[in-house]
């Protein structure tokens, strides 16, 4: 169901974006949305899982310095195996709670030339501990899930810094202490 967000809620949304840290009251006072109607707004977005919050620790060299590399991986699945299966033993892994938040920055269900596929983002402190731990933690977790012949092709390129990122975030140019800069213009945030 497609639902057009109103005024007040593109208001609210815009300043979240700007710095997810404001307080419903704060949000009120930048936006001259009444302070009540901002949370009413607020919870209602959330509930209809609109609006989602994350902490991303920065883990890169101008970070904590742990990884230092990221790799995409696309892995694509022979014939037969579908999403549904891939979210069922996603849900069911083990290893997902445990040892893939060690490196696994990001992952999505794809589709390649009519494959279900994944997209993984994957981070290491080099190349080389990348390629290691796809290949002896990932590929065994993916053949004792999926079977031992359902990967038919695995392409990987390296990645270099983020340009941007939720749309919104560009940390090279408009992004400083986990917010976006005050200069950065209003219209160019969340285009309508």
């Amino acid at each position: 169901m497609l639902r057009k967000l109103d005024t007040q809620e593109i208001k609210v949304v815009k300043a979240l974006i700007r710095n997810p840290r404001l307080s419903d009251n704060q949000i009120g006072i930048k936006t001259g949305v009444p302070i009540r109607t901002v949370n009413r707004k607020r919870k209602k977005m959330e509930e209809e899982g609109f609006l989602k919050y994350y902490t991303e620790l920065n883990m890169g060299a101008d970070g904590t310095g742990r990884f230092n590399a990221r790799h995409l991986y696309l892995v694509k699945f022979k014939m037969g195996i579908s999403q549904s299966r891939i979210i069922k033993e996603v849900q069911e892994e083990p290893n997902v709670r445990t040892v893939f938040t060690d490196f696994i920055y990001e992952s999505h269900i794809a589709e390649i030339e009519g494959h279900t596929a994944l997209a993984l983002i994957i981070e290491g402190s080099s190349d080389d501990e990348i390629n290691t731990n796809f290949n002896e933690i990932m590929v065994p977790s993916l053949e004792k899930n999926h079977g031992k012949d359902s990967i038919v092709q695995i392409t990987t390129i390296r990645l270099g810094k983020p340009i941007r990122i939720f749309h919104n975030y560009l940390p090279m140019v408009n992004l400083s202490k986990g917010r976006i800069s005050d200069r950065w213009a209003e219209d160019a945030i969340l285009a309508e």
